[in-house]
């Protein structure tokens, strides 16, 4: 299983990573061209759940597989799938961007203003978004909420493929049955 879950979770990563390196044309824009490629870009990386979880099945379990042991394979990926996508994040954001914390919390000011929120909410958003900047100079706070936008998706995803390649010893390929 290790060797599997390797492979999937570091192929998954690398199409994560690549996408997010696709969006540093748009990182002065920060509209929503880079959040399109970027959540498709975890989109397509958690594809490799689904088929790490029955190459496990078909290639090591001989087309066996229960739902907690689909489940945790699919997990195991994702997580090592998110890892790979904050690694990425952490060199991007420190390498090439390292003022897009700040840039982010002008933005979503001059957003709040255009919506015409009150001056007592633009100060609250102000307020929150100074914190986020400071919390940012924190590696380690960086690779938390940078964690947790991957990963309730890869999440879902292992759930989908757990439910969906889930097979008892002995049971048909329903695909092959009807071949």
């Amino acid at each position: 299983m290790k060797k599997i879950v390797l492979t999937f979770g570091l192929i998954a990563g690398a199409v994560m990573a690549a996408f997010m390196f696709a969006t540093l044309p748009f990182m002065n824009s920060l509209d929503e061209h880079s959040l399109i490629v970027g959540y498709a870009g975890i989109v397509a990386g958690f594809l490799l759940v689904f088929f790490g979880v029955r190459s496990y099945r078909d290639n090591v379990l001989h087309g066996a597989i229960g739902f907690g042991r689909a489940f945790t394979t699919g997990l195991l990926i994702a997580t090592i799938g998110s890892v790979c996508y904050v690694l990425a994040w952490e060199v991007m954001y420190y390498k090439f961007m390292p003022d897009f914390y700040s840039k982010y919390a002008q933005s979503m000011v001059e957003q709040a203003r255009k919506a015409g929120k009150s001056e007592t909410e633009i100060a609250k958003t102000r307020a929150s978004l100074e914190e986020m900047t400071k919390n940012a100079d924190n590696p380690v706070w960086v690779f938390g909420t940078t964690f947790l936008e991957p990963f309730p998706v890869g999440l879902i995803t292992a759930l989908v493929s757990a439910g969906a390649l889930r097979r008892k010893r002995g049971s048909r390929d329903p695909v092959l049955a009807t071949a």
